[in-house]
């Protein structure tokens, strides 16, 4: 197979002859924006993360086969692919756990009030701060139980957390104390202490949590958004975080990448932001190496007349 390999896989140099071992022939390009090292035609498959927001997916007329390194589809026309055929992978997995740990990280730094600390450290201050909570028998509510939601909820689990799924498909999990369907979110929300947002982005989860369904979270809870910025209303939530209506907020993606340097969000005192960066962890390249290299390789034993519908989140 022609293969078109991005510098999404940062370690992708070292497996080049394993590759090549196999059969297949590699093209190699650095910066996904840059001009492409091959006439896209040449090219029967790809490892990339967002080549196709720079160089159309039309142009690919012979693209059968695509492999991922992130976790989402959304960079990704898939009615297109759909329609052609191609079979298409995502990084199901690889970047989960460090995204789970970042999830709990977050809300524990609003709880323990650890800027607080941070600031009375620098400034060489003795004060105590009897405002801190417990994580323990909070209700968690897991929007999209996937790979990362489950990751999260068993985390949140150990805590002594009471967690709850919500899903397209519910299922039994013991992860969970239970799944619901997600035309019960507007039931739970106001029970919840910590909601964390982990679904895919399309149009049917875009501004899911809008105005009226941030409005119903009490006023103690935590909005936990790991998935994609465009989920939830940032104006709605900003506005509910400066009223005290929503307690705090751990956003580590947003509407908008970079976050405009004058937006308010970046003032809100209960507000935890940090630049679309909770997947990272040292694990990440062994674990993406792996779907990688098990991937190509079980595509040579599977005929690519039977394409397969792209994995889920």
């Amino acid at each position: 197979m022609n293969l078109l390999i991005t510098g999404a896989w940062f370690c992708a140099s070292a497996h080049f002859a394993e590759i090549e071992a196999h059969g297949h022939t590699i093209r190699f390009l650095q910066q996904e924006a840059d001009n492409l090292p091959c006439d896209p035609a040449w090219a029967e498959g790809v490892i990339c993360n967002g080549l196709f927001q720079h160089h159309p997916i039309e142009q690919f007329q012979n693209l059968r086969f695509i492999q991922l390194t992130s976790a989402g589809f959304d960079r990704v026309d898939l009615d297109y692919v759909n329609a052609h055929g191609i079979e298409i992978h995502n990084a199901r997995g690889v970047y989960s756990i460090p995204m789970a740990e970042f999830a709990v990280c977050g809300v524990l730094q609003l709880y323990k009030q650890t800027r607080f600390f941070y600031e009375n450290q620098k400034a060489h201050k003795w004060e105590k701060h009897r405002g801190l909570l417990e994580l323990n028998g909070k209700t968690v509510a897991i929007l999209g139980c996937g790979s990362v939601g489950t990751e999260c909820a068993k985390r949140f689990q150990a805590f002594g957390c009471r967690v709850l799924g919500v899903d397209l498909y519910p299922r039994d999990d013991e992860a969970y104390e239970r799944i619901l369907p997600l035309r019960e979110l507007e039931e739970i929300l106001p029970l919840t202490d910590v909601l964390v947002l982990t679904v895919p982005l399309v149009a049917e989860t875009t501004h899911l949590m809008n105005r009226n369904r941030l409005s119903l979270l009490s006023e103690t809870a935590v909005v936990v958004n790991i998935s994609r910025g465009k989920v939830l209303d940032e104006q709605a939530l900003c506005e509910l975080l400066i009223s005290g209506k929503i307690c705090g907020a751990v956003l580590d993606v947003f509407e908008q990448e970079p976050l405009e340097t004058d937006s308010i969000l970046w003032n809100v005192e209960n507000a935890v932001l940090t630049p679309h960066n909770s997947f990272v962890s040292e694990l990440n390249n062994g674990r993406l190496t792996k779907i990688i290299l098990e991937g190509l390789e079980n595509r040579n034993e599977v005929s690519a007349d039977f394409p397969q519908e792209p994995n889920g989140l």
